[in-house]
C-alpha cells in the first residue's frame, strides 16, 4: 500500500552544538557539568518530486544512556561518531512511506545492524554502546523527518497521524497484552492523543542529587549569574509546585532525607506534587517499600504529595525481570530508561509496572507506538525531559501537550543552561521560562512542530557531515 503523500529521506546534515551547564547535574553515579546537543537537518522528497525540510535535535546525555564506570570521553565521542554514521545512512535509506513507517522500520532493522557493526569496532574503552544511546542518536534524524513531513504537506505534525496519512494501522506495529488484548485493528495514533491539546502544561523541575536546597548546602562556587542557585529561589521565582527528586538508590538514609528536605521546602510555598527517581540503581524492591512505608508513618504529608516513583530498578528489563507489584501497590510505579519501545513496556507491565515515561529521545515514532500501546492498556503516562534546551524542547513540549499525561511535562533546561536557549525563547518565551509553575506552548504555529525557524536567529557552525541530496 501507498499515498501520494508519502515521502523518502534524501539528504541529511548534522551539527554539534556545545553547551555548558550553570550548575552539574548528576545521573546515576555520575556528574557532569557540560553537553553536546546534536542536531540534524533532514530533506525529504514526495512521489511528485516536491522537496522539504525537516529538523531535529536532541542532547548527547551519555551519563544516562550509557552509565559506566569507565571514562566519560570515550562514550560522549561514540555516540557523536554514530551520529555521523546516522546521518549517512539516512540520507541513503530509500523507503517510502510515513514518517511513523519509515521511523518504526529504522529501528527495527537498520538500526540494530548498524549499532552491532559499529559496536565490533569499539576498543574496550568505552564500548559496546547500548541501545538506548543508539535510540538517542537516531532520534534527531526521526525527529527531523516528522518535522519535514509537516513541512512539506503544509500541516501540523501531529495533524497526520491518522488513516488519511498513514499507510498502515497500529496492528501493523502493536500487539496486545495476553491479559487484556486491544484491538489494533483500523487504529492510528490520533485516536490515543488529545483531541484539544492544551496551550499551557505544569512544568517540573529537576532537584538534582548535588543541588544546594537551602544556605547550608552553599559551597561558595555556585554561579552569580543572575538565576537562582537555591530550591527555595527557584520556587519563589517560576511558581513551581511540581518537583523530581534525584536520589542515590543505595543509601536509604540519605534518599529519605532528601525527600523529607525537600518535601518541607515545597510545603512552605503550598500545594505540592512530587517525584522520586531512585536513578536504576536500587537492586530489588524492599528498598523502595521500606522508605515509602517510613515516610507514609513518619512524614505522612510528604508522602501524600508523592504522585509517582520513577525507575528505581535496573535499565535491563529482560535481564532483572523482577517483580514490582509492591511498589505499585504504594504509588504510581513508572518506565523511563527500560521503555525502549513498546515490547518492553508490555513486559514492565507483565511485571507489574502501572505507568510510563515517554521521552522523545527515544525517537518520536518509538514514543508514540509506545503511547498507543500503553494507554490502551490502561497505563498512565509522563512526559520526560532529556534536559532539552533549543528546538529539543519544543518537540517534547507538544508530545507532552497531545499525551495527556499524569501531570504536566518535566522541564530542567531552564535550569541548568537558561542562556543556551536565548535564541529560541526570543520568539517562543513561555517555553523557555517557567512563570506560574507552567510552560506555554501558545507560540508554536505553522508547519511540522511549528518551530518557526526562520524567525529564529542562531548562527550555526559549519555541519559535521552533509550527505545526499541537500
Amino acid at each position: 500500500m501507498s499515498k501520494p503523500t508519502d515521502l523518502r529521506p534524501v539528504g541529511a546534515e548534522l551539527w554539534f552544538l556545545p553547551v555548558r551547564m550553570r550548575m552539574p547535574i548528576k545521573f546515576g553515579r555520575e556528574t557532569v557539568a557540560s553537553i553536546t546537543c546534536a542536531r540534524a537537518r533532514l530533506v525529504v522528497r514526495d512521489r511528485q518530486g516536491r522537496t522539504a525540510e525537516g529538523w531535529g535535535e536532541t542532547p548527547l546525555s551519555v551519563t544516562w544512556a550509557w552509565p559506566s564506570a569507565g571514562a566519560y570521553e570515550p562514550r560522549h565521542l561514540a555516540m557523536k561518531d554514530f551520529c555521523v554514521r546516522l546521518a549517512d545512512a539516512w540520507a541513503q535509506r530509500g523507503a517510502w512511506g510515513h514518517p511513523i513507517e519509515i521511523g518504526h522500520d529504522f529501528a527495527e532493522e537498520t538500526l540494530p545492524a548498524l549499532l552491532e557493526e559499529f559496536n565490533r569496532k569499539l576498543p574496550p574503552d568505552p564500548g559496546p554502546m547500548p541501545r538506548l544511546a543508539a535510540l538517542i542518536c537516531a532520534s534527531l534524524f526521526d525527529l527531523a523527518l516528522h518535522d519535514a513531513y509537516g513541512v512539506l504537506h503544509a500541516t501540523s505534525t501531529f495533524a497526520t497521524y491518522t488513516s488519511q496519512w498513514m499507510n498502515r494501522d497500529l496492528a501493523a506495529f502493536l500487539d496486545p497484552a495476553k491479559d487484556a488484548p486491544a484491538d489494533f485493528r483500523e487504529k492510528y495514533p490520533a485516536d490515543y492523543l488529545s483531541r484539544t491539546p492544551p496551550s499551557a502544561l505544569p512544568a517540573w523541575h529537576l532537584v538534582g542529587g548535588v543541588d544546594p536546597l537551602d544556605e547550608s548546602d552553599l559551597t561558595g562556587h555556585e554561579p552569580r549569574d543572575g538565576y537562582p542557585a537555591l530550591l527555595r529561589e527557584w520556587i519563589a521565582r517560576d511558581g513551581l509546585n511540581c518537583l523530581k527528586i534525584k536520589l542515590r538508590g543505595n543509601d536509604a538514609a540519605w534518599d529519605f532525607a532528601r525527600i523529607v528536605r525537600v518535601g518541607r521546602i515545597a510545603e512552605e510555598h503550598g500545594q505540592v506534587f512530587l517525584s522520586a527517581d531512585f536513578n536504576c540503581t536500587v537492586a530489588e524492591p524492599a528498598y523502595v517499600t521500606e522508605i515509602l512505608d517510613r515516610l507514609r508513618r513518619e512524614q505522612p504529608s510528604v508522602f501524600a504529595s508523592i504522585l509517582y516513583v520513577e525507575q528505581p530498578f535496573p535499565y535491563d528489563l529482560e535481564a532483572h525481570p523482577m517483580d514490582v507489584r509492591a511498589v505499585s501497590a504504594r504509588k504510581p510505579l513508572f518506565l523511563d530508561e527500560s521503555a525502549h519501545d513498546w515490547r518492553l513496556v508490555r513486559l514492565g507491565r507483565e511485571l507489574g509496572w502501572t505507568g510510563v515515561a515517554l521521552k522523545t529521545c527515544k525517537t518520536q515514532s518509538g514514543a508514540l507506538l509506545a503511547l498507543c500501546w500503553a494507554k490502551a492498556h490502561g497505563m498512565a503516562l509522563m512526559v520526560q525531559d532529556l534536559t532539552n534546551p533549543m528546538l529539543a524542547m519544543i518537540p517534547h513540549a507538544l508530545l507532552a501537550a497531545h499525551a495527556g499525561t499524569i501531570m504536566g511535562v518535566e522541564t530542567n533546561a531552564p535550569q541548568f543552561y537558561p542562556e543556551a536557549s536565548l535564541p529560541e525563547a526570543r520568539i517562543h518565551p513561555g517555553l523557555y521560562r517557567r512563570r506560574n509553575g507552567r510552560i506555554t506552548l501558545e507560540t508554536l504555529r505553522g508547519p511540522g512542530f511549528g518551530y518557526r525557524l526562520a524567525e529564529i536567529s542562531r548562527k550555526l557552525p559549519e555541519p559535521a557531515v552533509a550527505a545526499g541530496t541537500l
